[in-house]
Formats: structure tokens, C-alpha cells, sequence
């Protein structure tokens, strides 16, 4: 190896990395395995081996490291022995990776990154549409294999990280349902509905008519189905298009998980258009993931393999853009641990059937989802992303002036059993 020990020996200063080279001489690098304190917690770093299968894999690591790291995990490139794992590999770059960002290639690569992210988020009619599908018509049958019960595929609200994936998913449709005070017979617009569960419990637990609204063909047919066999496909309809191109009027809107799609270029177009869609008195309810620092861009491997023109805000995007609306933000609450709980889940559960993603995906298909999983579980731990909850309204009395309607509430849809 030439470039990439350069790179290494800045890089780790905590926990050891050992590089196997094609011919089979080891590269070590830093002190060893250690407990470290990492942004106020406890933390191990690991001891990992990596093999590499071919030369031009240092230097394409180098070059872009997540990317080509990612790549060459899902081509078989790059494996790991001595019990080491994707996960500790991961783990060992994010409790360090400010060392990596020093070097100046890595400087100039986020440079220019940052100058073209609007670019790479631009996401007008028609082409929105595609990029989701990339990720959600993957088959319906490949996510029931290792989501929990309610096919929620998006942060669930943990009162404790032991009370379990399918409490947690259940309790964050309690909480939504409670801050947005349905009342029976209201209309409720639900963007991005995926597989229905929201939905469903909206028309079950509050007795709302709801409208779901999905870019994903698959996934829509498969949320109608789940809705007709919960016993509500007569208060639950489920429209394939994109939210810019609907017209009404709602008493509610809920949008979860997919503001992460919008794109920055076009937050207010987004905002604008729940605004326009709330009746005088209504409520919306925006549920996305941000980052705690400054604006940003997605990284490459999730920008090409995962979320297409996706991209997680700072809050100063989200507020700029809303303040130009004139809605009011009546609330705004962080979820600082809930989706590296909720990840974790996942990808234990993932792990458990990866032979059966194996058999219907494919072993290429597998590594990426396991990077993919990995890399989010570890970031939501020790790095900077976060879940926020946003409410909307026209006017500033649209709720409460105390949180606590949001826990009365709670409480009483868990007294009927919801």
C-alpha cells in the first residue's frame, strides 16, 4: 500500500485497524482496542481486520472512502476476518472521523460536494416520483421479512430502549394522533403513507377520514390491502401521486418520513402547499429527520444506492423556509435516541433473516443493506443526526398552549386500547 497509510495513520488514533493486502502482509494501525469517551458517552473502540482482494481498492477508498468502502463491501472486494464485522468497521471510522475530514483531499472532496448538493437534490415533478421508488418498490415481501407487525419503516418513539420495536412503533402513532387532537369525522391527508399503518390507526383509533398519498405504486396497493383487512378500506382511500399535484382541503396533514425526499431547493414549495391544503383551523404535523450542525449533503453511498436526492435538514433550512409561509410553528420537539434504538431493532432483526434476503435479494443486495443499516444505526448513536417533530397551524391558537393535552391524550387513547 502507498496513498492509504498516509490517510490511516491521522485517522486512527483510537482502537486498531489491520489492513490485509493482497499478499497477505498486514498493515496495523493505532494503539489498540480501548474504552474512549466519545460526545459525553461511553464507548469501545474496536479492533477490526479487513482483507483487501485487489490492489485498486486502496486507492479508490483513498479517493472517496465511504463510497468506495461501501462498493467494494457489496462486490466482495472488501471482507473482514478475525471476527470483525462492516458494523465495527463503521463504528472505528465514525468515533473518529473528524481526523479524516483534516486531510486535505477529503476537504476539497466536501467542498465540492456542498457546492453541488442542490443540484443533486433537485427533484421536480415526475423525477421525485422515480427517485422514491428506487427504495420502496423494492418488494413489499423483503421488508415484512424483518420490520415489526405494523410495517412502519420510519423512527418510533421508545419510552425505554426495553420495551420493544412493535410498542415503540405503536406509541409513535399514539403521539402523532395525539398532538394533532383528531376529532371523529375530520379529514386527514397523510403524505407519504407508506404501507398504511398511520392511516389505518387514524381511521381506527380517532374515527377520521383519511386520505393516504403514495409516489410508490407497490407499496399503495399493499397499504389498501392492509387497510381493507384492518376493517377500514371504507375511511381509508389511498391516492398514487405527489403532493404537489393534490387539491382540497384537510382538516389535518401528516407528513412522516418523506420530507426527507423533498429536497432542499424546494422546502417552501412543500411548506406552501401544506399550508394551502389546511383548512382555517387545521393542523399539520411534520415528521422528518435533521442534523444537529449547519446544512450539509447526503453522502455518496446514500445518495446513489439508498435515498436518491434525499437529504436530512438543519434546522435553519426547515425554519427558513417555513417563516415565509406565515403558518405558525406551534411545536417543535428533538428525538435525540429514538431512531438509533429503532435502527438497532432493525438490523438485529435483518441479521436474524439474512439467508432469506440472501435468497430473495441476492448477497450483493444483502452487504448494501447491511452497510446501509449499520452506517444509520451508528450515526443516530454517536453522530449528528436526530429526528424532529414539527407542528403547524395557520393561526397560533390552533393547539394548546400546554404540552400537556399531548400526554392526556395519549393517555386516553391507550385506556380504549390503542
Amino acid at each position: 500500500m502507498l496513498l492509504l497509510p498516509r490517510l490511516l495513520k491521522r485517522f486512527v488514533r483510537q482502537g486498531r485497524l489491520t489492513v490485509i493486502t493482497p499478499d497477505d502482509k498486514r498493515h496495523v494501525f493505532g494503539p489498540g482496542p480501548g474504552a474512549i469517551l466519545f460526545a459525553g458517552q461511553n464507548k469501545t473502540a474496536p479492533a477490526v481486520t479487513v482483507r483487501f482482494s485487489d490492489d485498486k481498492i486502496e486507492r479508490e477508498i483513498f479517493l472517496n472512502p465511504e463510497l468506495a468502502l461501501a462498493e467494494g463491501y457489496m462486490d466482495g472486494r472488501v471482507n473482514f476476518e478475525d471476527g470483525s464485522t462492516i458494523h465495527d468497521l463503521l463504528s472505528l471510522f465514525w468515533l473518529q472521523r473528524k481526523e479524516m475530514r483534516k486531510h486535505p483531499l477529503q476537504k476539497a472532496i466536501r467542498n465540492i460536494r456542498l457546492r453541488i448538493r442542490r443540484f443533486r437534490m433537485h427533484n421536480p415533478l415526475g423525477v421525485a416520483g422515480k427517485k422514491v421508488k428506487h427504495h420502496y418498490d423494492i418488494p413489499t415481501d423483503f421488508y415484512r421479512l424483518w420490520l415489526d407487525e405494523t410495517m412502519t419503516y420510519s423512527c418510533a418513539y421508545w419510552h425505554s430502549p426495553e420495551v420493544g420495536l412493535e410498542a415503540a412503533q405503536k406509541a409513535k402513532l399514539r403521539h402523532i394522533a395525539a398532538k394533532l387532537k383528531i376529532e371523529p369525522g375530520m379529514t386527514v391527508l397523510d403524505i407519504g403513507s407508506g404501507w398504511g399503518e398511520l392511516a389505518i390507526y387514524l381511521a381506527k383509533a380517532c374515527g377520521a377520514k383519511v386520505t393516504g398519498l403514495n409516489v410508490s405504486p407497490d407499496q399503495m396497493a399493499a397499504a389498501q390491502k392492509r387497510a381493507e383487512a384492518a376493517g377500514v378500506g371504507g375511511s381509508v382511500t389511498f391516492i398514487n401521486k405527489d403532493y404537489r399535484e393534490l387539491t382540497g382541503s384537510f382538516d389535518r396533514v401528516v407528513s412522516v418520513g418523506m420530507m426527507e425526499h423533498v429536497g432542499v431547493a424546494h422546502y417552501l414549495e412543500y411548506f406552501e402547499k401544506i399550508r394551502d391544503l389546511l383548512t382555517p383551523d387545521g393542523i399539520a404535523l411534520v415528521h422528518c429527520i435533521g442534523r444537529v450542525g449547519p446544512p450539509g449533503f447526503t453522502g455518496p453511498f446514500f445518495d446513489k444506492y439508498i435515498f436518491p436526492g434525499g437529504y436530512a435538514p438543519a434546522m435553519s433550512e426547515v425554519f427558513a423556509a417555513v417563516e415565509q409561509t406565515g403558518l405558525w410553528s406551534s411545536d417543535c420537539e428533538f428525538w435525540r435516541r429514538h431512531y438509533h434504538w429503532t435502527l438497532a431493532a432493525w438490523r438485529q432483526r435483518f441479521l436474524a433473516k439474512r439467508e432469506e434476503v440472501v435468497g430473495m435479494m441476492g448477497e450483493r443486495f444483502a452487504r448494501m443493506w447491511e452497510f446501509y443499516l449499520s452506517a444509520c444505526e451508528i450515526s443516530f448513536d454517536i453522530g449528528g443526526d436526530m429526528v424532529f417533530q414539527l407542528l403547524l397551524g395557520p393561526h397560533k391558537s390552533a393547539v394548546p398552549v400546554i404540552r400537556d393535552y399531548i400526554t392526556e391524550n395519549e393517555k386516553a387513547l391507550e385506556a380504549q386500547g390503542f
